[in-house]
């Protein structure tokens, strides 16, 4: 159902399908396509589009260590 919903996003959604049941290569190209996005934040705004994904990945790295402590 979640991936229906997110094939349906106009820009995103074929390339996510594709990286999802295409070749390697496209699963390349799609985490290229991910990166040339980041940076073209990082020109466009600055500073903030270094830091803000460092803040969103805080939250899984503390289940990360959670996980691992408890064996």
């Amino acid at each position: 159902m979640m991936s229906v919903v997110l094939y349906r996003i106009p820009v995103l959604g074929w390339m996510l399908k594709e990286a999802i049941q295409g070749p390697t290569t496209a699963k390349v190209l799609f985490i290229i396509n991910l990166l040339m996005i980041w940076l073209l934040a990082i020109l466009a705004f600055g500073y903030p589009a270094i830091i803000l994904p460092a803040l969103a990945a805080v939250p899984a790295m503390f289940v990360v260590l959670i996980l691992i402590t408890m064996g």
